[in-house]
């Protein structure tokens, strides 16, 4: 008798399932301030404006005229010439213009600023520099003055 033909075999591979916690495809990230953040990095000359910037990380040399952002973050081998307006900003790096920080300008100790320099709250590490001009703000000044709302028309009768 001749023997009747098989099929081939196959293994029997269950599907695996999801690992908890573990999500199926990547997630894009919803933190704008994640999103938001410019990295100049070491050797990388970046020379223009920057707009819409939530963080500036300057490792480094960046040469700007006028730069907005919440937080400036001067790396030691980074380098600023220019115009910045932040919230905050931590200095270990070199800056060379104007600085105005709305709430703290911290200089580390390897940090130096030439030109001039404002904001509300000021540390200085030992070793820090600050050649310049410095300006405190008060609370009045540190933020954009609003003008009044115009007063609404007479009603006629």
């Amino acid at each position: 008798m001749a023997p009747t033909p098989t099929a081939p075999a196959t293994p029997s591979v269950a599907p695996r399932p999801a690992s908890l916690g573990v999500p199926a495809r990547p997630q894009t990230r919803t933190d704008p301030a994640e999103r938001r953040t410019l990295v100049v990095g070491r050797g990388i000359s970046l020379q223009g404006t920057v707009a819409d910037a939530e963080r500036l990380v300057v490792e480094g040399t960046v040469e700007s005229q006028m730069i907005h952002a919440a937080e400036l973050f001067i790396a030691g081998s980074g380098v600023f010439k220019g115009e910045v307006e932040v919230e905050d900003a931590e200095i270990l790096g070199a800056f060379d213009g104007t600085i105005t920080a709305r709430g703290s300008l911290t200089i580390r100790s390897t940090g130096r600023i030439t030109g001039v320099a404002r904001c509300r709250k000021l540390s200085v590490e030992e070793g820090g520099q600050l050649s310049g001009r410095m300006e405190m703000l008060s609370g009045d000044t540190a933020a954009p003055a609003r003008a009044p709302a115009p007063a609404p028309a007479p009603a006629e009768a």
